[in-house]
């Protein structure tokens, strides 16, 4: 067993990672790291650096959790419908979960949080996140 910098994944094993990951995801995943982005900048600009990291806060709680839920959902070998249907099933628990206690740990430990602001940009994140159906594979 390796206890350095060897243990880590390397580049290539982190773009292998996100390669497993579908179109719709994929692109998915970079509308909403703009939409947090934007968000950020706006709420920066109008309220200033609480504004920012709160915007920044809400949009990367539902990256996360839409992230796992993608891995969750990759993971399933499923070889009939209702397997499908499980493993869809999983991995939106998951992001709920997931979400739900990002989001409690972000505004019990963030005193200054913005919280209009915050549960806005991941609002908006996570509808982003449900647009990934419309994508096509190809």
């Amino acid at each position: 067993m390796l206890y350095n910098s060897a243990a880590l994944p390397g580049p290539e094993r982190v773009t292998a990672l996100f390669r497993r990951l579908s179109k719709p995801i994929r692109i998915i995943l970079r509308w909403q790291l703009g939409a947090t982005f934007a968000m950020a900048l706006v709420a920066g600009l109008a309220a200033g650096r609480h504004g920012a990291i709160s915007a920044a806060t809400g949009g990367a709680i539902s990256i996360v959790a839409g992230l796992t839920a993608a891995f969750v959902a990759s993971r399933s070998s499923a070889k009939s419908a209702g397997g499908v249907l499980a493993g869809a099933l999983a991995a939106e628990a998951v992001k709920i979960v997931l979400a739900m206690l990002l989001l409690w740990i972000a505004l019990a430990s963030y005193s200054a949080a913005m919280v209009i602001v915050l549960v806005g940009s991941f609002a908006v994140t996570m509808l982003i996140f449900a647009t990934a159906f419309f994508i096509r594979e190809y």
